[in-house]
């Protein structure tokens, strides 16, 4: 009796296995990120939709490349959490910097960024859209920006961690600041 439960109970292992694996067909909360229709364009030129990021937790700031001040901070303090986040779920974990000046942030211009910063692996995504969805997704994250003058901007100083669903967990506002509440909250979802 006990082996006729066992092609059962194999199956109910291998669809749970499965579903684990395609947790990007989950259905999108209503207050998820990824229902923004907006598209974007990777610095691999790749044209992509935020739901495309969908299944991992996502550490996202905004910057732009021009930028001499707060973007070099902002950049390092990305790279700080990153090697603090433990190595065994950096595979559950996408960095994403978004461009506020898609004009001259090109997706080349964000490419030989990332190559010159060392963040051109799979776990770094560059972003450039159209000013409406830059100005929409800095909206849903309360980033303000506004242009001074042409390639140069004022800005919030926020990264934001969103869980594999696409819901806002976490923001850390300020340069250099103690990482720790944003690193706990990445890890707490990656798990």
């Amino acid at each position: 009796m006990r082996r006729a439960y066992l092609p059962m109970i194999l199956l109910s292992l291998l669809l749970s296995c499965h579903q684990q694996a395609r947790n990007t067909d989950i259905p999108i909360p209503d207050e998820s990120v990824f229902n923004l229709t907006s598209s974007w364009h990777t610095e691999e030129g790749k044209e992509i939709k935020l739901k495309d990021l969908k299944g991992k937790v996502l550490v996202v700031v905004m910057i732009y490349t021009t930028c001499k001040v707060a973007c070099p901070r902002l950049v390092a303090d990305m790279k700080g959490i990153h090697d603090k986040v433990p190595a065994a779920l950096q595979n559950k974990v996408q960095y994403v910097l978004v461009s506020i000046d898609p004009a001259h942030d090109t997706p080349d211009k964000l490419k030989s960024f990332a190559q010159s910063r060392e963040m051109d692996s799979e776990e770094w995504t560059f972003l450039q859209g159209s000013t409406e969805s830059v100005r929409e997704f800095a909206n849903v994250l309360a980033v303000k920006y506004k242009e001074i003058s042409p390639m140069d901007f004022s800005h919030s100083n926020i990264i934001s961690v969103f869980d594999p669903q696409g819901n806002l967990l976490y923001q850390q506002e300020g340069l250099g600041i103690d990482n720790a509440g944003t690193v706990a909250s990445i890890t707490a979802a990656a798990q």
